[in-house]
């Protein structure tokens, strides 16, 4: 998991890094795939919340914006790929954190 936080940690510290188109596209491609390792267990998760569950509701929404902005692709020009891959960035931190609370759930349990 934590080389799913650096790519993450990069993605939120784009303002700090004059990047090039391709390494827009790189590290959007390496966020999109750390989404689709993450996804099942998320999906996972909200299986186990009670079905009438605030929390629920919130998760399958959350997941399914989440499915939505990773199709999107970059866009057109540097601004579009730089909100894009920011986007990524906080939807797979999102995802990450949820799976580490599984995973401390699952080890306690």
């Amino acid at each position: 998991m934590a080389t799913v936080q650096r790519t993450i940690d990069q993605g939120r510290g784009l303002r700090d890094l004059p990047l090039t188109m391709e390494s827009l596209a790189d590290l959007e491609r390496l966020l999109r795939g750390h989404i689709t390792l993450l996804l099942p267990q998320a999906h996972a998760a909200t299986e186990r919340l009670p079905h009438d569950s605030a929390a629920r509701h919130v998760y399958i929404s959350r997941t399914e914006a989440i499915e939505r902005q990773a199709e999107q692709g970059l866009g057109e020009g540097t601004l579009s790929a730089h909100v894009q891959v920011a986007q990524l960035a906080r939807d797979c931190q999102w995802l990450l954190e949820r799976h580490q609370g599984t995973e401390a759930l699952v080890r306690s349990g």
